[in-house]
Order: structure tokens, then sequence, then C-alpha cells
């Protein structure tokens, strides 16, 4: 296992604050783009919803804000003061996008410090309400918007998601090492398109490989939160924002995304009733 970097010392920045009402701030990320990892965060936020939780989910891939795709919407917040945005609603979720602010195919050309600021106008500025958990789906990569975020409050956790490929499973590992070197709780990781499951014969196929999500949770010492099935299910229910996981656990391919969501909630127990928040340092 990876030595853990060492504490802040007394001239460290001081502890995040959390966001008022929300008791669990969870990030979705990955080392790189098409993995996923927007699939797992729609999926794990509906699933949650379901299993009873008062859920939102802040779409943070600037960049690439396919969650309002995924969930079928066009609404757009709606500002109610100078500094009050009230969320869209979307199976049960709370929601806000820069998809829904800037619709179509105009791209993003930002840099670092209009980035923090539209995180800052997300995270405070957003009419969250009383949440059990805030999912954010994050860019992939370390970048920015990584760091505006932790840079802003107090995270719970982070969820790494990969694929059993070497490339990667190379990538995530600098993700596991970000957020372990701001002192950011490392989840756990979920193996995304893990295996595929002949409709004919019902034999298991591992196109990807197998088994390198857990060898590589093994190595950081966290869970390994589940192994999500290639399943065309999974890619036309977020194609026609229709998520398989609001269909319930039963549907094809959901079952798999509902394990998930209870290892993550048994992980942010396990880590709130350890009582370790996030200390942060950053330069």
């Amino acid at each position: 296992m990876p030595p853990m970097p060492p504490r802040p010392g007394p001239g460290a920045q001081p502890e995040k604050t959390a966001i008022p009402g929300v008791k669990n701030l969870v990030a979705v990320a990955s080392g790189k783009g098409g993995v996923g990892k927007t699939t797992v965060a729609v999926n794990l936020a509906i699933a949650l919803e379901r299993m009873g939780a008062a859920v939102g989910l802040l779409d943070a891939d600037v960049y690439g804000p396919n969650v309002p795709l995924m969930l079928g919407t066009e609404e757009q917040p709606q500002a109610i003061s100078e500094k009050q945005i009230l969320p869209v609603g979307a199976y049960g979720l709370k929601l806000i996008s820069m998809g829904l602010l800037n619709p179509g195919d105009k791209p993003m050309i930002w840099r670092g410090p209009m980035l923090h600021s539209v995180m800052q106008q997300f995270l405070r500025s957003v009419v969250w309400g009383d949440l059990d958990y805030l999912i954010v789906d994050l860019p992939p990569g370390t970048g920015d918007v990584q760091l505006s975020l932790i840079q802003t409050v107090s995270l719970t956790g982070a969820v790494l998601v990969t694929t059993p490929s070497a490339v990667a499973l190379q990538d995530v590992r600098k993700a596991v090492e970000m957020f372990r070197q701001v002192n950011v709780d490392v989840l756990g990781i979920v193996e995304n398109m893990g295996y595929f499951a002949c409709p004919h014969c019902q034999e298991r196929v591992d196109i990807f490989g197998h088994g390198e999500g857990r060898k590589l949770a093994d190595l950081y010492g966290v869970p390994l939160l589940g192994e999500i099935e290639i399943d065309p299910q999974i890619r036309i229910g977020g194609d026609s924002g229709k998520p398989v996981a609001a269909l319930g656990e039963n549907a094809p391919g959901a079952r798999s995304i509902y394990a998930m969501a209870r290892a993550v909630v048994a992980r942010v127990t396990e880590v709130s009733a350890a009582g370790a928040g996030p200390r942060v340092e950053i330069s």
C-alpha cells in the first residue's frame, strides 16, 4: 500500500466548510475519459434516491456536461435572487449543470479562474435544501475543477471509476494519488464495463480484462465498490434519457448498479463514523 502523505502542519489552511443542509458530498472521478464516469454518477444518484435518500447531482464536467442528456432534461435553472439559483428536478434528483445554462454545441473555452468561479456558484448559490447526498460528477483527470472543488468544500470522499484496461488503470492511479495528497478519502474503486454476459449462452466474456480493479483497490487499501457489466440497456438508457437505475433494481443492467450504491452508502457511513474530515493543504 502506498505511504500516506503527511498531515498538514500548523500553517496549513483550515478545514473547508460544508454546504448547509448537505450531509454527504461525494465526488465521482476518473483518471481519463471514456470509462463511463458520468454513467456511474447518474445511475448512482438515482439508485440512492430510489433507496430513500434525498439526492442532488452537480454536473461539474463543464467541458463535457452530458448529465442533462442522460437525464432527459433541457429545463433551465431559475434565479430567484442575485445569489440564489433553483436547481432543476429530474428523476427525483436536484440537478445543476453547465449543459442547462449553455445548451447546444457551443464549446466552453475557460481558464482556471473562471472554472473556480462557476464551481463556487454551483456549490454556494444553488438552493440545494436538505440532502443526504450531493453527488458531483467531475471532469476526467486531475485539473482545475477538481482542485477548485477541494479548495471550496469538505468532501466526504471520492469514488474512482475505471475500466479493467491497463491504460485506464494507469490514469486512475494518478487520480487516487491526487485525492490522497490533499487528504480526501478515497471511498473506493468502481470497475465499469468489467464484463459482458452473452445473451445466448450467458457465458461471461471479459472484453477489457478482469480483476485489475480489485488489484488496484487492494494496492491502495480501499474497497472495490462494484463491478458494472457491459449491458446494452445501460448505454441505451443514457442515450435516451432513461437511466437503467430509474427502472428499478431488477431491470436489465441495474442490479450491479444498486449493489454499488449500497457499497457506497456503507463506505460513507464508515468514513463518517471515523469522524476524520479531510484536511486540505494546497499551495
